[in-house]
């Protein structure tokens, strides 16, 4: 089941002209929020966030415009089924709404924290302003470091700072602070990373955001990565050609910013 340019279908499978530039270059812009509440209005869902980067996407790109009324009625139908969606526009304003579920083991996830690995340079993700189709980037990157022991990659520019992960936002605690990598550094602005920001300055809580060098990584007691899925997961390791690095993926800050996915 999907939604398809106005239409729900009842298919695994979705036709496209072998011309097409989304098949042939990646050439799409998506995001994929979590409904909250069963509800796209619910403040945690985000929805017109959601809604305003891909209209950032689609301004800076030039392309057409989606039937916005669409995009509403098909996210509509299909979280009646699932709770988060992927919300797809081509170029020619075509919108395309796939649902999936939450991952099984997101829980254990969220509690005890992940393992991660610097994948080489070459994967910094192309155009990592925008969520566009052409994801191969960081695909790879995940698939080049997943094991039984690594879930995730962490994306690195050319001078070895640390970027964001396969999947989301970076988030680091030390010196009495959330750190973040600023967006001039090539990341993507991610919807929970700005929910975030925005929670903890609300809260009195100041936000460094700084480039992430080799120093500054090894000074953190505790990181995280955050997306509109999964929320916020802990790592509690960093494998690198130079060392481990340790994290403690039980730090008490976890506490604190949990409560902005509840609020």
């Amino acid at each position: 089941m999907f939604w398809y340019n106005g239409k729900l279908i009842q298919s695994q499978t979705l036709e496209l002209d072998i011309n097409e530039p989304g098949l042939l270059y990646g050439a799409t812009v998506f995001t994929t929020l979590r409904v909250y509440g069963n509800s796209l209005d619910d403040n945690l869902t985000n929805w017109q966030a959601h809604c305003d980067r891909l209209l950032f996407s689609l301004q800076s790109f030039g392309w057409q415009h989606p039937d916005w009324k669409f995009v509403r009625q098909g996210a509509e139908i299909i979280l009646a089924h699932f709770p988060v969606l992927r919300i797809t526009i081509f170029p020619d304003g075509r919108e395309w709404i796939i649902g999936r579920f939450l991952p099984d083991d997101l829980t254990q996830k969220q509690r005890n924290g992940v393992s991660c690995a610097v994948a080489q340079p070459e994967f910094n993700r192309s155009l990592p302003s925008h969520k566009t189709g052409n994801y191969l980037s960081a695909w790879l990157a995940k698939i080049s470091v997943q094991s039984s022991d690594v879930q995730e990659a962490i994306l690195v520019d050319t001078a070895g700072n640390w970027l964001e992960t396969s999947t989301g936002n970076l988030w680091g605690w030390r010196d009495g602070n959330w750190w973040t990598p600023p967006l001039s550094a090539g990341i993507l602005p991610g919807v929970a990373r700005s929910q975030l920001v925005n929670w903890l300055q609300k809260h009195q809580q100041a936000v460094q955001q700084e480039v992430w060098t080799a120093d500054l990584v090894k000074g953190f007691e505790a990181i995280a990565y955050t997306n509109s899925v999964v929320e916020i997961i802990p790592i509690h390791t960093v494998h690198q050609p130079a060392g481990s690095l340790q994290y403690n993926p039980y730090h008490p800050s976890f506490k604190q910013v949990r409560r902005s996915f509840l609020a």
